[in-house]
């Protein structure tokens, strides 16, 4: 599995990351521990949750995805071969959100015990609270990791200019500093990253986990009608992409896919794997062809022309809106 390095100051990491909003939501217990096992045989070591994973979902509140992880930690015994990122801010209900010191230093707690491990490799802030001053957010991160509780922290859902900012409060400061961000980006949703997130990365030398990969399963080419969309559990998520430019992005993927002997999902992620910036997509899988095609995806080159062709069916959307 190729390895990159998760900005200038991270670790290095695989360039697929494994998403972990599925554990405890469509993959129970029992088969994300088989999931584990088999990703970590194909090189696929790099995880991330958050803490609010799978609040979403009827009759949860939040913590079921890092439970389970913690669960096959303790069973496996291989906590130390895995590259661990969990996320803190969203809304766990009755007010339990955001960036405060003291809400930092409780949830790292919460999420420690449930994931029975005693540090995170990065610990994120999964969106920008714009009520805290950044250097309280960034002092206490920055007690993590001088704790070691924290090995280091990222960004997620951060504006470029708020990002920029907190990067040079930790300069100003001496604190901690984010080395990664997790933005949404991927074929179909390119525009905010590439123009506005892109340049901060770039002049910081930031690492790039891309949420949504996959556009909740869209890109993978399994929802091609209205119909596909009614009973799947990510359904609703990809109905702003069921129109003529959307298909024609799918449409394109498959072109690729013929041409490769591969397949949309992987020719996706393979695309994104190419783009500047980028460390590694995060995608996440609920049975063993969608984990091959993770670790397939990571093999998989596009020549120039494929490269080309992608870009200028994606691209059709921001043309037709200038």
């Amino acid at each position: 599995m190729e390895k990159r390095k998760l900005g200038a100051g991270g670790p290095e990491v695989p360039v697929i990351c494994l998403g972990g909003n599925v554990y405890g939501w469509t993959l129970a217990e029992a088969d994300a521990f088989r999931q584990f096992d088999a990703a970590l045989d194909l090189g696929l070591n790099f995880i991330d949750t958050a803490d609010v994973y799978s609040r979403w979902a009827p009759g949860h509140k939040g913590g079921e995805s890092e439970t389970i992880i913690g669960k096959w930690f303790a069973k496996s015994g291989r906590r130390k071969d895995v590259i661990l990122a969990t996320k803190v801010g969203m809304d766990m209900g009755d007010g339990r959100k955001g960036l405060k010191p003291g809400y930092i230093r409780q949830t790292v707690e919460d999420s420690l015990r449930r994931l029975q491990t005693d540090y995170i490799d990065v610990y994120q802030a999964h969106k920008d609270d714009e009520e805290t001053p950044l250097a309280e957010t960034l002092g206490a991160f920055d007690e993590l990791v001088k704790q070691g509780k924290a090995r280091y922290i990222g960004a997620s859902n951060y504006s470029g200019a708020r990002l920029a900012e907190a990067l040079e409060t930790s300069r100003k400061n001496g604190l901690a500093s984010y080395v990664s961000l997790q933005p949404h980006y991927n074929l179909v949703e390119r525009e905010q990253f590439e123009t506005e997130l892109l340049p901060v990365i770039q002049k910081y030398e930031l690492g790039v986990i891309p949420y949504f990969s996959l556009a909740a399963g869209f890109l993978s080419g399994k929802y091609r009608s209205q119909q596909d969309t009614e009973k799947a559990a990510r359904g609703a998520m990809v109905q702003k992409y069921l129109n003529d430019w959307g298909f024609g992005v799918v449409a394109a993927l498959d072109e690729v896919a013929h041409a490769t002997g591969s397949t949309p999902a992987r020719v996706a992620l393979a695309w994104m794997i190419a783009q500047p910036g980028i460390t590694a997509p995060i995608a996440s899988a609920t049975n063993d062809k969608q984990l091959n095609d993770l670790a397939e995806a990571a093999k998989l080159k596009l020549d120039r022309t494929s490269v080309q062709r992608l870009n200028e069916a994606s691209s059709r959307k921001v043309a037709a809106s200038a």
